[in-house]
């Protein structure tokens, strides 16, 4: 199967958009999402283009060391507010557009920020968990991440919760003066809590991959939308379609280390992408 590789001018998207349209009509698709399609809707990219260096923490940190806990936790607190009060943008809600029309079986994801169930995705798989959860590591009780906020208010009456930090995809934010910060922990049995997501270092639930090469094994088209396909488990699923020989659709601002094996590949962003996409296939 060739590849059609679009370049980044706007005639060329359009073709890319129409190819794809074209492509996808009469077929199912399951999609693949990452950081590119939540950027509209606030939430910044670690590896897009334009994107901040940062360098996210990684669980060994987290776990082994509470002063780490102690500035994941205030960052976590500060961010949380505004991380929470985003809302699903164009590229959301074309996905579940599809969807409800049956043209779509679902979307995979690798954000963390909830936004395809906001916007009306019925069938969705967390890759990388979800930040609305927070999870003992001991007992294992959940909590809503909602009222482990109300519980730092409580325990934190005099930390500043500025709006004006910069923001990380998880909902994190660049802290300082948090020595006295005081950190939850678990109500039950008084465990570290950590928020129910894959961290860095961590692997992806074996049922939680289970479930998306399900999804993407019941589809008859991939579409890959706002992933540079850096990490090992958007690889995985691309290699799980190119193996079935289904066609594959990226969408996405810059290089993808799947670009070669594209079937159509649209450099352009993913909001107005998926929404030309989706009224070209329900017109």
């Amino acid at each position: 199967m060739s590849a059609l590789v679009e370049s980044s001018t706007d005639d060329t998207s359009i073709a890319g958009v129409e190819r794809a349209i074209e492509l996808l009509d009469g077929r199912v698709s399951v999609f693949l999402t990452g950081a590119g399609v939540s950027t509209d809707s606030g939430i910044p990219d670690y590896r897009g283009e334009g994107a901040p260096k940062r360098t996210p923490m990684n669980v060994g940190q987290f776990l082994l060391d509470e002063a780490f806990r102690r500035r994941y936790w205030a960052g976590s607190h500060r961010g949380w507010r505004r991380f929470a009060s985003v809302t699903p943008n164009d590229g959301h809600r074309a996905i579940a557009r599809l969807e409800a029309a049956d043209l779509s079986v679902g979307v995979v994801t690798q954000n963390v920020d909830g936004l395809h169930v906001r916007a009306g995705s019925r069938r969705v798989v967390d890759l990388h968990g979800s930040m609305e959860q927070v999870r003992c590591l001991t007992c294992g009780q959940m909590f809503s991440r909602e009222s482990i906020a109300e519980r730092m208010v409580e325990q934190n009456p005099g930390f500043d919760l500025a709006e004006d930090e910069e923001l990380g995809p998880d909902g994190d934010a660049i802290v300082s003066g948090i020595d006295s910060f005081d950190i939850p922990a678990c109500t039950v049995c008084g465990g570290i809590l950590k928020p129910d997501i894959v961290f860095f270092g961590e692997f992806i639930p074996r049922d939680k991959f289970e479930e998306a090469t399900q999804l993407v094994s019941s589809a008859d088209v991939l579409v890959i939308a706002g992933s540079s396909l850096v990490v090992n488990s958007g690889i995985r699923l691309l290699e799980q379609a190119r193996r079935a020989r289904k066609p594959v659709v990226i969408v996405n601002r810059g290089v993808t280390k799947g670009d070669s094996r594209a079937t159509v590949r649209i450099d352009a962003g993913a909001s107005e992408t998926l929404s030309a996409i989706a009224d070209g296939l329900l017109s």
